[in-house]
């Protein structure tokens, strides 16, 4: 704690010691507010201005230190000053007050609080951001909160101080006036029970709900508002129509089919989406030969003077299509028919929030749901059109194995490929803006990728801005720019892999006005709404995480949610989203690493187990990588976790079900873990754990007592 939340500390603690040293809640009962009320009116009628600033004074002092008196100091303002100037001093009394409460809860604990448990504020931070006012001026109306518990408790948040003020002014209003007016009355008041009957406090609780009431009332006017331009059919031919049969309108249309609602899936390309055909698939499928290749050049690691294994690169790339031939049907027609979906192979049209052309017909529906994926995003780099270039939508029609490739971007996509192409022979350099490669990963983490990928022969050219694209002499031609020098970076064949853009056009979206974000990602609401209540968008097309497992678990939330409007609505829950990158190393990861933990404030204590360790490694020859876990300060809940390693994305699914149901580093190290495992890296790392926590005091003495008992 710095000097000056010190000073501060100490002068509260002295203040609110003097009050009751010299027990001066005593003069704010009822019973001593009735016994003077006579005096003090006659005090406040000889001395008027003196009067208004002292009792100001010490309403606000007494609220600012959330001192006990405030409910009596309103009534005596009530008794001496009458209702409309009691009203007003203690409208604006109160408002500073509570402003200062506010302050102090503010300076004295909210950088501590935010970095203790910023993680789990997440939640109350965003919400305070966007409906902060709403909500306290709803806690305002009703006098069943203690005021003084929301000064404290608001001042731990984001809200800013303007909107807390005059917020704070309007919703305490009509408990003021209520109270004030009661202390115009006290002669005849009894006791402070008297002032809140149970009917006048039923009124106040409406009063509070009134707002939330509101709420949902204006949302539903503006629903309606915002439908209100089309048609809306007498009845429809469909729950639900989902545009999209990737991984998110898949799951989207079965949990439909599943509940028994009519739904129909549409989808113009392939079934399966950019997973089955051109992404997660086929890329696993080509790792794994390429990664056999590999392991047949460290013949000698396992124990072998040598081995070789010849192949044809055309026959590796024909046996990835026939491994996506033998998952296609766990996406293909026949089987969501069988399941009860109405699958259409066509081009959807969005012409109405309620209507979707498709194949010459139109089909009405009471929710739509937007699964139409992300395309890979190509740079407008001068040249590049005439150069020719892969992406990962048609690198798979390659048979011919490029001498020289050039990989553009360092992020997944990028890396997996880069290595593959690099184990099947090709000359491969990796290009990026950025100092290294897997930029939302730890550095020490990109390290040792980019380590292996180095030993392996890949050049890493890094801090390269791209200039054009040429041809000369019949060579293709990059030129960059490198710290403020022009290199030149020669290639046969460039594999562009920056990221992924929505496929936001070409289905009548347009055409509803429905809001984009920056990033070019559809705009959708925490139940996954777009500004059209009855139409969602899940998956790569609105984001945040272009996972195919995240697609899925978005796809329940917007299912439910519109198969089941009007009687209970989800929020899509974020919290836990694990992801791994498959290169080699494998780089699975759950919740924040140091990077992200740094970026938002957020405290940490940080575990880490080093694999060379492990027995199961070293016998496999495969002793490198590394587990880290972040932890709360001081105890075992898991904020997030990296693994890098063999097996990375297998393992890192302990600590998802971890943070997922709540258990921390003390379970997972009290859990049998098969021996010899790579899963017993996750308990050895909890051990880590274990051990910088170990209670030396009480180890102490229990090493006395163990002496004592010896003799």
């Amino acid at each position: 704690m710095d000097l000056r939340r010190a000073v501060l500390l100490l002068v509260i603690a002295a203040l609110i010691a003097l009050f009751f040293v010299f027990d001066l809640g005593h003069y704010l009962t009822f019973e001593q507010l009735k016994a003077q009320q006579t005096a003090l009116q006659s005090w406040r009628n000889a001395n008027p201005s003196l009067a208004v600033w002292l009792f100001f004074g010490i309403y606000v002092m007494v609220t600012a230190l959330s001192l006990p008196g405030a409910a009596v100091m309103t009534l005596a303002v009530g008794a001496v000053f009458g209702l409309f100037w009691g009203v007003v001093l203690v409208s604006f009394a109160s408002t500073l007050g509570a402003t200062l409460a506010f302050l102090i809860a503010r300076f004295l604990l909210r950088d501590w609080v935010q970095n203790r448990f910023g993680d789990r504020l997440q939640a109350l931070n965003d919400g305070m951001q966007k409906d902060g006012a709403f909500y306290l001026f709803t806690l305002r109306l009703v006098p069943l909160f203690p005021f003084f518990v929301i000064n404290l408790l608001m001042g731990l948040t984001s809200i800013r101080t303007i909107t807390y003020a005059w917020v704070s002014q309007v919703g305490m209003l009509a408990g003021t006036v209520v109270f004030v007016n009661a202390g115009t009355q006290l002669a005849a008041l009894e006791s402070p029970a008297g002032i809140l009957s149970p009917g006048l406090l039923g009124s106040f609780v409406l009063l509070g709900l009134f707002p939330l009431i509101a709420k949902r009332m204006v949302g539903r006017i503006q629903a309606q508002r915002v439908l209100a331009e089309w048609p809306k059919p007498k009845s429809f031919d469909r729950n639900m129509v989902v545009i999209g049969a990737g991984s998110g309108g898949l799951v989207s249309a079965y949990i439909a089919a599943a509940v028994k609602a009519k739904v129909s899936l549409i989808e113009k390309n392939k079934m399966g989406g950019d997973c089955l055909n051109t992404g997660c698939v086929p890329s696993k499928a080509l790792i794994r030969s390429a990664r056999f290749l590999a392991q047949t050049k460290r013949a000698q690691d396992f124990g072998f003077k040598s081995a070789t294994a010849e192949f044809d690169f055309a026959e590796v790339m024909e046996r990835v299509q026939s491994v996506i031939k033998q998952v296609e049907p766990h996406d293909s027609v026949e089987r969501y028919s069988a399941l009860g979906v109405d699958v259409i192979q066509g081009e959807a049209t969005i012409t109405s929030p309620y209507t979707v052309d498709v194949n010459g017909r139109t089909l009405t529906t009471k929710n739509i749901v937007i699964a139409t994926g992300a395309r890979p995003a190509v740079p407008p780099i001068p040249g590049l059109d005439k150069i020719g270039y892969f992406t990962s939508d048609n690198i798979w029609e390659l048979r011919e194995l490029p001498q020289r490739l050039l990989v553009l971007g360092g992020g997944p996509i990028g890396c997996e490929l880069a290595q593959c192409f690099a184990r099947f022979g090709s000359e491969v350099t990796m290009l990026v803006r950025g100092p290294r490669l897997m930029r939302r990963e730890d550095e020490e983490v990109a390290q040792l990728v980019m380590d292996r990928f180095r030993a392996e022969g890949m050049t890493l050219r890094l801090n390269h801005t791209m200039i054009e694209f040429r041809e000369e002499a019949g060579e293709n031609i990059l030129v960059c720019d490198h710290n403020g020098e022009t290199v030149n970076v020669p290639f046969d064949q460039v594999l562009v892999a920056i990221g992924r853009r929505a496929n936001v056009s070409g289905f009548g979206l347009e055409n509803l006005n429905v809001a984009l974000r920056k990033n070019g990602t559809i705009e959708v609401n925490d139940y996954l709404q777009t500004r059209y209540p009855n139409i969602y968008a899940v998956g790569d097309v609105t984001g945040p995480f272009q996972f195919t497992h995240t697609a899925a678990h978005q796809a329940w939330y917007a299912a439910v949610n519109g198969l089941f409007s009007g009687l209970k609505n989800f929020r899509v829950d974020y919290s836990v989203i694990p992801h791994a990158t498959f290169t080699e190393p494998e780089v699975g990861r759950v919740g924040l690493n140091e990077v992200e933990a740094k970026e938002q404030g957020i405290a940490y204590e940080l575990t880490r187990y080093d694999l060379s360790d492990l027995d199961r490694a070293i016998a496999e020859s495969e002793a490198h990588g590394l587990v880290k876990v972040l932890t709360v300060p001081g105890k075992d809940r898991i904020i997030g976790a990296t693994i890098v390693g063999e097996h990375a994305g297998e393992l890192v699914g302990e600590f998802t079900s971890a943070m997922k149901h709540g258990y921390g580093m003390n379970k997972i190290l009290g859990t049998i873990h098969i021996y010899p495992t790579m899963l017993e890296a996750n308990k050895y790392a909890a051990g880590v754990w274990k051990r910088a926590h170990s209670p030396e005091k009480l180890l102490q003495w229990v090493e006395r007592f163990h002496a004592w008992r010896r003799g």
